[in-house]
């Protein structure tokens, strides 16, 4: 435990010293580098995954350069709609996310929709792909939350708990905090409570995706459901600047209405019929048997013959899917090989010699 210089014990998680620093002529801040950091934590994440479907996790990555600055112009005019007090009073001030200000109902939404578009494009399956990035956002979303602690932000109400997080006096006038806590020094660290229910929550669903048998989209109404369901907690005690109706935080009845509609999307996900093996993930990686390689955890590790996948696809053995594969193969020569006899001419007159197209 960090120790004052007369060895005394901490009685409180310290501020950081710096919220930054220099790198040549460019000013890194340690908020927008963690956001980085989660981002690229949020693509290997779901490159495996989707890949482990038999997906091309060329398609993951194609996705994030489209799904990335929507999620954060999404992110930021939430933000600015919702907290106007909290915009820096300069011309630039609705777009200087590096100072703080994201949205996280905001960034999901336009996310989502951009990567809807992209995800379909190429004839996938979007509610497939929710369910594969969704751990990958709550991994993402923690990482994001060590960028709120060099920010001093996103701190909850005053307290003496051994893990309360001191707050400098500048950082507690900036975030607006009532007047009647500005003589306190430690506060409860809301932003790391939700980085241990981000990690666990995001593990709950790869544990669901792997034994319960979720359909399309249901791992994403879930996270959905889920985050929002922890959010109505955290509202009741974060002490930052906020709109508030009806006395409470505006964003504890978002959260309460996101809880709800997680859960009816959830409902309604499950009564979707299954998606086979290999379904629904547009061009594969490596085609054939790729699609029966499934995956359930962070890392893509392969499931059980029989297992439900993290997409809410059947995994299937290589032996048996190689075997229907050959199977196939032998019906289709067979066929082909038996056109011109039936036909009662040569090859030629079918249309399908050696110089044809064979079929389209």
């Amino acid at each position: 435990m960090p120790t004052h210089a007369h060895s005394l014990p901490l009685s409180f998680i310290p501020s950081p010293p710096i919220n930054g620093f220099h790198l040549g002529p460019l000013d890194i801040h340690f908020y927008g580098l963690m956001y980085v950091v989660a981002i690229a934590l949020a693509i290997y994440i779901t490159r495996r995954r989707w890949r482990a479907l038999g997906g091309n996790a060329d398609l993951v990555s194609d996705v994030a350069i489209w799904v990335v600055p929507a999620g954060i112009i999404g992110g930021r005019i939430y933000f600015d709609l919702t907290t106007p007090a909290d915009i820096p009073h300069v011309w630039y001030g609705v777009l200087a996310v590096w100072s703080g200000g994201l949205g996280i109902w905001g960034g999901i939404a336009a996310g989502a929709l951009v990567g809807v578009w992209r995800v379909r494009r190429v004839g996938a399956s979007a509610g497939l792909f929710a369910n594969a990035i969704a751990p990958a956002l709550l991994v993402a979303q923690a990482t994001g939350r060590i960028g709120n602690y060099f920010n001093q932000e996103l701190f909850g109400k005053p307290s003496g708990l051994p893990w309360a997080l001191k707050i400098d006096m500048s950082a507690r006038l900036t975030q607006q905090i009532p007047a009647a806590d500005l003589k306190y020094s430690t506060f409860q660290p809301s932003f790391l409570y939700e980085l241990i229910f981000d990690l666990a929550c995001a593990a709950v669903l790869v544990w669901l995706g792997h034994h319960r048998r979720i359909r399309p989209w249901g791992l994403f109404a879930l996270y959905v459901a889920g985050y929002s369901g922890y959010r109505i907690f955290e509202e009741t005690i974060r002490i930052d600047s906020s709109q508030y109706f009806l006395g409470l935080r505006l964003n504890f009845f978002v959260a309460i209405a996101m809880t709800v509609v997680g859960l009816a999307w959830f409902a309604f996900a499950q009564r979707a019929p299954e998606l086979p093996a290999g379904a629904g993930v547009g061009t594969p990686a490596g085609g054939g048997a790729a699609g029966a390689a499934l995956a359930t955890g962070l890392d893509g590790s392969p499931a059980e013959p029989g297992e439900p996948g993290p997409g809410g696809a059947t995994a299937t053995s290589g032996a048996e899917q190689s075997t229907d594969d050959g199977e196939r193969a032998v019906a289709g020569s067979t066929e082909r090989d038996s056109l011109p006899a039936a036909a009662g001419s040569d090859p030629s007159r079918t249309g399908r010699g050696s110089g044809g197209h064979g079929r389209r």
